[in-house]
């Protein structure tokens, strides 16, 4: 078995596999890290067949499936489709800290890609981390998230930061993690997944501000409090939230990031004057 470690946001896991797989997992090069006896967890790769489960849930987005049950014994199964095809069956441990990924020799990178991610959020939900999807950026040394539904224009705006203003770089175009660290202090971090975007960064920055952004004819924006930022963190965060356990985790981390971290509502343009408004706003 040919075995690596990753760490991302200061958290390792282990990938073990039958075959080399490095061509396919070079966006995860940049968090290669030496070999570890305390994993978050392990990712065990190898091609095979569909085990039998009862299916909970199923979601379809742009041509992508992923189908959610349980065996007979309990265990979390998920079936990764694309284009009417299986990929693969990643079938996990009742804490999600074993795994074992089933290929079908079909869109593999597809299929691994999604099984980390889903590994990786669920594994670690209960250690103070989410995984958003959002766009972030980097500006004068410290974080901040632009959330908002598909399509809203999230990469749009993070890149109208970096054309209107100096200084800014891009941290993660999709799937950035963030983490409430030890000490209380809240860090927004690069990961292996970033949806159409190339931006595979090992590097991590304190949060400072998180934005919801909505379509509208002019630019304004305005602070949320209380329930209102809450509730604007919650559709962003990805997890199994039918899983108690899970849903427990991330209640934690959502309700502690609303409290001490400054959440704000932008309606706006797709143009670089809502960045500027946007960016006075919530740097000051």
């Amino acid at each position: 078995m040919i075995t690596n470690y990753y760490k991302v946001a200061e958290h390792v896991f282990r990938i073990c596999s039958e075959d080399e797989l490095s061509v396919l997992l070079s966006n995860y090069a940049p968090f290669s890290c030496p070999s570890s006896n305390h994993v978050a967890f392990a990712l065990n790769v190898s091609k095979g067949y569909a085990p039998d489960y009862t299916i909970e849930i199923s979601q379809e987005e742009e041509g992508q499936e992923i189908v959610c049950g349980r065996t007979a014994s309990g265990e979390p199964v998920f079936e990764y489709c694309l284009g009417g095809k299986t990929a693969a069956w990643l079938v996990c441990s009742a804490d999600y800290r074993q795994s074992r990924l089933l290929l079908t020799g079909e869109f593999t990178k597809f299929a691994i890609d999604n099984a980390l991610m889903v590994l990786f959020a669920l594994a670690t939900a209960r250690l103070q981390t989410a995984l958003f999807h959002a766009a972030a950026v980097s500006f004068k040394d410290n974080a901040y998230l632009f959330l908002g539904k598909s399509g809203t224009g999230k990469s749009t705006h993070a890149r109208l930061w970096q054309q209107a203003i100096e200084g800014v770089e891009l941290v993660n175009d999709d799937n950035p993690v963030v983490r409430i660290m030890d000490d209380g202090r809240v860090r927004v971090f690069g990961s292996p997944w970033s949806g159409k975007t190339p931006c595979y960064r090992h590097v991590s920055y304190p949060l400072r501000g998180v934005v919801l952004l909505s379509q509208a004819p002019y630019n304004r924006i305005e602070r949320l409090q209380g329930l209102q930022a809450y509730a604007a963190l919650v559709p962003s965060i990805s997890g199994k939230r039918w899983d108690a356990m899970i849903a427990d985790g991330l209640h934690e981390t959502e309700n502690a990031l609303a409290s001490s971290i400054p959440v704000w509502h932008l309606e706006c343009l797709p143009d670089e004057a809502a960045a500027r408004i946007c960016n006075a706003t919530i740097t000051e």
